[in-house]
């Protein structure tokens, strides 16, 4: 059987608008991500905290920001000279600080995938996934946190309008509501945003 060329490798898209990443990477990244959840709520008040600062901006480490662009290269290091892993193709897409380079910053997203991308390339505008690792759509309740809004499905992106600690009031096209903050990615457990 012949072999494929070198310039050739198959591409793929997944629903988090992520080009060139195998099924089997997706899938170590998901038991990453399982062990990050499971850290991240042991210590969710030293990350709501930001106990530690980045070295270039001086903000929080972690923190959270959201893709400026439709189309982000993510690179092994901090530089251009390093290869590109992967192309986000989902501008708004919340994505973790987790480390500083000069004008590079490394990133972390919902599938606990990591790798570097250019400052310029990231916004502070705060979003969120909505429930990513649950299979059935999750409640947008009203302003009471009564009454049912809406149903938004697992990977819906909004923006976030505050949160208190338990609720989020999320934002997007045809919806605005509350959303219970455990089921968001984009947001510490018990983090208030403002």
């Amino acid at each position: 059987m012949p072999r494929e060329s070198a310039e050739f490798t198959p591409i793929s898209i997944s629903p988090d608008g992520r080009r060139g990443q195998s099924a089997r990477r997706r899938s170590l990244a998901r038991l990453a991500l399982a062990g990050a959840l499971i850290g991240a709520f042991l210590c969710a008040p030293a990350l709501a905290q930001g106990t530690q600062k980045g070295s270039v901006s001086g903000l929080p480490l972690p923190r959270y920001v959201s893709l400026k662009s439709d189309r982000v290269n993510v690179r092994e290091g901090p530089s251009k000279e390093h290869p590109t892993l992967w192309i986000y193709e989902r501008a708004g897409l919340p994505v973790e600080i987790t480390a500083e380079f000069e004008t590079w910053r490394k990133i972390r997203d919902s599938e606990g995938a990591e790798g570097w991308v250019l400052h310029s390339l990231l916004s502070g505008r705060r979003t969120a996934l909505v429930a990513p690792w649950k299979k059935e759509p999750q409640l947008l309740m009203a302003s009471d946190h009564s009454t049912p809004s809406a149903k938004l499905g697992p990977g819906v992106i909004g923006n976030l309008r505050g949160c208190d600690g338990k609720w989020c009031r999320l934002a997007g096209k045809g919806f605005d509501g509350y959303i219970a903050q455990e089921n968001l990615w984009g947001v510490y457990p018990g983090e208030k945003v403002e």
